[in-house]
């Protein structure tokens, strides 16, 4: 079937996620190039959309922290794109 009908839910994160740190890892691998040095600043510039500070959960025989931060650039945001393409095309 075409445009993703039968694939879940779970699928679809699979692939925004695997998007997002595949274009965050290039953000990183073209931040030391001299061939796009005029817009890779622009390009690998991070924007805050939220960030939850660490809380500690002490159980005494365990301690938990969790925390969680959401800073994309963007090329990771075009990775996203590009995932979501790829996830309705096939």
């Amino acid at each position: 079937m075409k445009g993703g009908r039968n694939k879940g839910v779970g699928t679809l994160v699979l692939f925004l996620v695997t998007g997002a740190v595949l274009g965050g890892v290039l953000g990183e691998v073209i931040a030391g190039s001299t061939l796009l040095a005029g817009i890779v600043p622009y390009l690998i510039k991070t924007y805050p959309v939220f960030d939850f500070p660490p809380v500690t959960i002490n159980l005494y025989v365990l301690r938990l922290v969790i925390g969680f931060a959401f800073h994309p650039n963007l090329i990771s945001l075009l990775g996203v794109i590009v995932a979501l393409v790829l996830f309705r095309r096939f």
